[in-house]
């Protein structure tokens, strides 16, 4: 399985946020976006994800599922966190496995995974920043997609959670899955880099 993107431009508010770029990851890889705030790290994930449109160039998948588009064989991971405060822990993410489709796994290994599942009945407005941030990692984990698109993901993440997080995307890639990170900070696993330069 390979990603794949050519000759991309994306252009937001008017703004052409850059242009020409190629960016590629096959499985079992990772891809570490890098660069000044506003170099547009964000803005190609979210064309990646199928959020946003580019502008020119092309998007593939080559070695996925044929009937499923890019954005329904990958998970994208944002700045927010989004989580219903007034749901407990196990609903959010019982909800995202219904939102998300597929074939989903077993909610109560995957809050375990994160080390959430002593909190699975609590509210999730009681959660801390750290926590919020490991619950949306077990939507990762929840419903099996082969391609995470992850906007600083280590965010908000104490040393047990990094490490905990680090040894989760591990998995996913000896698994077969494929990687493609928006950091500022080291991800704690080998990764090729692509370096957007920049700043707005």
């Amino acid at each position: 399985m390979r990603l794949s993107g050519r000759n991309l431009k994306c252009v937001r508010g008017g703004r052409e946020v850059f242009s020409g770029l190629d960016v590629s990851a096959a499985a079992g890889e990772a891809l570490a976006v890098t660069g000044p705030n506003g170099a547009g790290k964000t803005s190609l994930l979210r064309v990646l994800a199928g959020l946003l449109v580019p502008a020119e160039g092309t998007i593939a998948l080559e070695g996925g599922d044929v009937e499923l588009s890019l954005p329904e064989q990958a998970h994208y991971l944002g700045h927010r966190d989004a989580l219903k405060p007034a749901l407990s822990v196990m609903e959010n993410l019982s909800f995202w496995r219904e939102f998300l489709g597929g074939k989903a796994e077993d909610a109560g290994r995957c809050l375990a995974a994160v080390a959430l599942d002593h909190a699975a009945h609590l509210p999730a407005a009681y959660l801390s920043a750290g926590q919020r941030r490991r619950l949306s990692i077990a939507r990762l984990l929840s419903v099996r997609r082969p391609v995470w698109l992850l906007d600083e993901p280590t965010s908000a993440l104490d040393t047990a959670g990094q490490a905990l997080f680090v040894a989760l995307m591990r998995d996913h890639l000896a698994g077969g899955g494929l990687i493609v990170a928006a950091t500022h900070l080291p991800l704690g696993i080998d990764a090729r880099d692509l370096r957007m330069g920049g700043a707005a």
